[in-house]
């Protein structure tokens, strides 16, 4: 028997890799999937804002990086309301595409306001201030895509269908089969829209940086009148299931069955689950609380609304572990911990960008090409390291994350010491700034996808029988609230170490905050101290307990 050259035998390694991995999806994709996968692919196309965004924060409005820190924990707060509005969607099944519509209403809303702002400031700032526009609509989107989030998780289940064209169950190893699947397909739709917008923000952003202001808000206001597409795109995901469900129906009686009949086959409940008012109870409390404390400014109001929604959310976490055994319990807990405590982390905030903005020179343009590379070395590592994700414990893939997260957190602290100066030096220009910053990215991006898949995996997994859609909506809303902890975080890091970009009078053109990143080579340096060692240190302190992880 001969041996194939080594040439050949990794070529042909490669498209087996590629045919399991990336071929078979598309073998798998069934037209009834297609529905959530468009929400999904809405909430990915979201990010075509982004950039542009950043630039008219930095440019029109005066907000300090501290204030833009509290309005992330604002922002996020919303994903926590995914709890009351899981079981929501159970009790309201049968209309659960009216949410999807609210949801993008609120997204219309939202993109109106700022196209207000770009095409028709004088007649805008006349109702209320320009930032008062932009933090309201600031809020109103995240709202809206969890509402349109919530509905597509429910829709994912209703995709996969109970039995074949002829009304026979399908086998039950078959069925999960097609749920991994379905969830994996739905993680490609929400990354593959990143791409797409990261390639159309390539193009529309080219040469913005060097247009007079009139030209440049022109194209800013061209972006967001294109974004309008975001929620129609969900709208017709919805449309399109109500058309299959109806297609369905009919290829069932055709077949001689009775509506109920078609319904049972379809997976359709006639009866709504009874109300759990805990969940809503709690939920109910998290939006009253949330909103006085809110509309009243108080001092210390970020923190005590996040005291308020831990604690419900630890509360309602307590009464579902009631229903797992001491060893699984311990196991919950434990992975918990680390999975809170990893994505608890503080960032450096708004003044990384702007720092990166006015002293290394990163336009538009540029900003828009690092996200392409990061989105699409996203989806790639998807693939690359499914199997890592499967075959280690949450502790190592935190503990590697941590490590791998810090170790490239390197360039761009010592970029503001100046190591791009340096190296361009030493290779001619050709290692500058925008070449550490490409390799970097490149290198940093998939990591926040591996740590969010397993993550899944765990709350999927760890989820008691007869309550797998309570606890993955409790689970969710404890992981979001981490997130919100690292923006309070975040904030607590822009008092300590202040940071402040040149801002001017849009009228005067004078300047009234002058620019200073003196401090910033502190924050960063002290936010990758604590991304490094706080997660290591829950690790070994779980370890030395009781509790484990999955």
């Amino acid at each position: 028997m001969t041996t194939p050259p080594p040439s050949i035998g990794f070529i042909a390694a490669v498209d087996r890799w590629l045919d399991a991995n990336i071929f078979a999806l598309g073998r798998e994709m069934r037209l009834s999937y297609l529905p959530p996968l468009m929400v999904y692919a809405a909430a990915g196309i979201s990010g075509l804002t982004g950039i542009v965004g950043t630039f008219y924060v930095k440019e029109r409005l005066g907000l300090s990086a501290e204030f833009l820190a509290a309005l992330g924990f604002w922002m996020m707060l919303p994903w926590a309301l995914k709890m009351p509005l899981g079981h929501l969607v159970d009790l309201v099944w049968r209309w659960k595409g009216l949410l999807v519509y609210l949801g993008a209403g609120l997204i219309t809303v939202s993109l109106l306001i700022m196209i207000g702002l770009l095409g028709h400031t004088d007649a805008m700032r006349a109702i209320a201030t320009v930032e008062a526009w932009y933090v309201t609509a600031a809020l109103l989107a995240p709202i809206g895509y969890v509402l349109q989030d919530v509905v597509a998780d429910a829709m994912t289940v209703e995709a996969v269908p109970r039995t074949d064209e002829y009304g026979q169950p399908l086998a039950l190893d078959h069925r999960k089969s097609m749920h991994v699947t379905m969830q994996t397909l739905g993680r490609v739709a929400i990354i593959s829209g990143g791409v797409l917008v990261s390639v159309m923000n390539v193009f529309l952003l080219q040469g913005v940086g060097e247009l007079p202001e009139a030209e440049k808000a022109a194209t800013y206001l061209s972006i967001y009148e294109l974004a309008l597409i975001i929620p129609l795109v969900s709208v017709f995901g919805v449309l399109f299931a109500t058309w299959l469900r109806r297609r369905d129906m009919a290829r069932f009686a055709a077949l001689g069955h009775s509506r109920e009949e078609c319904e049972a086959l379809l997976g359709v409940d006639s009866e709504p689950p009874p109300v759990n008012w805990w969940i809503l109870g709690g939920g109910l409390a998290f939006t009253a609380v949330s909103l006085s404390v809110g509309l009243s400014r108080v001092a210390g109001g970020e923190e005590i609304v996040f005291c308020v929604s831990m604690a419900i959310v630890l509360f309602l976490m307590w009464r579902l572990t009631g229903e797992l055994e001491p060893q699984a319990r311990n196991v919950l807990v434990g992975t918990a911990v680390l999975i809170f405590v990893f994505r608890a982390m503080p960032g450096p905030g708004a003044g990384s960008t702007w720092w990166m903005i006015d002293d290394l020179g990163f336009d538009q343009q540029f900003l828009a090409a690092l996200s392409l590379i990061g989105a699409t070395l996203t989806l790639a590592g998807m693939f690359i390291f499914r199997r890592f994700m499967a075959e280690r414990s949450i502790a190592y893939i935190i503990g590697a994350l941590t490590i791998a997260g810090t170790f490239l957190s390197l360039p761009v602290i010592g970029m503001y010491f100046g190591l791009h100066e340096w190296t361009a030096s030493l290779t001619g220009g050709v290692v500058d700034a925008r070449f550490i910053a490409v390799i970097d990215t490149a290198l940093e991006s998939p990591l926040g996808q591996i740590a969010m898949i397993p993550m899944l995996a765990w709350i999927a997994n760890s989820a008691p029988e007869k309550l797998k859609a309570t606890f993955f909506a409790v689970m969710a809303s404890f992981t979001n609230l981490a997130l919100s902890a690292s923006q309070l975080a975040t904030k607590y890091m822009n008092q300590i170490f202040v940071v402040a970009r040149e801002v001017k009078d849009p009228v005067t053109a004078e300047i009234t905050v002058p620019a200073d990143y003196s401090e910033l080579g502190l924050l960063l340096i002290t936010v990758t101290a604590i991304g490094f060692a706080l997660p290591l240190l829950a690790i070994l302190l779980v370890k030395r307990t009781r509790f484990r992880n999955a």
